[in-house]
Formats: structure tokens, sequence, C-alpha cells
């Protein structure tokens, strides 16, 4: 372990630190390998996001024994709303009507929660593009919760997890990203996701890891 990490993690387990976990868009769309046969996926990736999905829900289980509180991010696509730049991405047609292929519909199935959930009471913040801080009150929430640092989980690693941990940094949080709650659709795009977070935004780790130091913040 390095003299850096060393200093980094004795700051997230310094007397009365405040861990937050936040989970990004584990829902029907992006996790269901069901609703993901457009996207080609091998079965090393399938196996990858399985396996991401499963460290995630460990993970939301761990935080709420330890007392580590769970903040919820989820894609809404609202068509009285259209993201008029994702439909120009995706569609070439910049002033159409929100796609039919647009992920995470409001009142959709492809928008519920996929395998883990919030229990009553956990907050949830909807969120219209790919950062759970971009237009939402999530940064305000956690300040009002007295958090002091994050652990960023979630789909996909190069979209939304890395937009949302991104944004966190920039808002002055110390982000954790553990490598084995996150997954892309390939791993080459993971891989690379990973390597970005790393050098420039958060401290990657993993869920193992992540337990440990939050179990030595609730001492």
């Amino acid at each position: 372990m390095s003299a850096l990490r060393d200093r980094q993690l004795a700051h997230l387990t310094r007397p009365r630190a405040a861990p937050a976990l936040v989970v990004v868009d584990v829902q029907g769309d992006f996790a269901d390998p069901g609703r993901l046969a457009d996207h080609g996926l091998t079965d090393a990736a399938l196996a990858a996001l399985d396996a991401a999905v499963t460290r995630i829900g460990e993970l939301v289980d761990a935080a709420r024994s330890i007392g580590v509180p769970v903040f919820w991010v989820e894609l809404g696509s609202d068509p009285a709303r259209p993201w008029h730049a994702s439909n120009w991405l995706r569609e070439g047609r910049h002033d159409a009507p929100m796609s039919p292929a647009e992920p995470c519909r409001l009142g959709t199935p492809g928008a519920d929660w996929y395998r883990t959930r919030p229990a009553d009471g956990e907050p949830r913040v909807v969120k219209r593009g790919y950062s759970g801080f971009l237009g939402t009150d999530l940064d305000t929430r956690l300040r009002t919760a007295g958090r002091d640092w994050l652990t960023v989980v979630g789909l996909t690693s190069e979209c939304c997890v890395h937009a949302t941990a991104q944004d966190a940094f920039q808002l002055d949080w110390p982000v954790v990203v553990p490598r084995d709650a996150t997954a892309a659709y390939d791993l080459d795009v993971n891989a690379a996701a990973l390597t970005q977070l790393g050098l420039n935004t958060a401290l990657l780790s993993d869920a193992a890891e992540v337990v440990a130091l939050w179990e030595r913040t609730a001492r």
C-alpha cells in the first residue's frame, strides 16, 4: 500500500467520519439481461454484470446493518420533457419526441429497481441525465444528513457511475468506487472507465474493503 493511499484511507476512517452509499441506476433497463439483448453483451460481460448487481445488493445490506445511510439515484426519462441532446446522439433527431428506446421511461417496468431496492424512508433522487447531482438536490440531502465521504456504486461504470462520481468529486466529496460493484456492457470499456475514475475522480477499492472502512467509522 502506498503512502498516499494510507493517508487517503486514514481520512476516511478518522474519528466521526460519516460515509454514505450512493446507488446509481440499478434498474431494469440497465441491469436485467432480458432487456439488454440489443446491446450485444458477451457471456463474460453478462456474468460480470450479474456479479456487480449481486455485490451492490450485498453492500446495501452491509450499509444498513452498520448504519451507513443509502441514497438511491434513479433515471426517470419523462416523455413530457425529452432530453433533446440524447435524442440527437442516439437517433440523430434533436427536436423529435422522446424515442421509445429511451431507457427508464417513467411508469414503465424498465424504470423499476432490479434485484435491490430502497427501503422505506431511504432517500431517492430521480435524475434526467447521467449524473445524480445534475438538476437534483442530492448534494443538499447528503450534506443535510451530515455525510462527508461517498461510496458510489451502480450502472454503468463509464456513464452514470462515472458522471455521478465525477460531479461528487467536483463538489468536494471524497469518493470511493469499488471495482466489483459496477460494470459496463463491454469488459474493455469497464476497465477503461475504472482507469479513468482512478486517475481523476475516485479512490478505487472493492466491496470488502469498503465494508471494513464503514465498520471502522462505526466504532
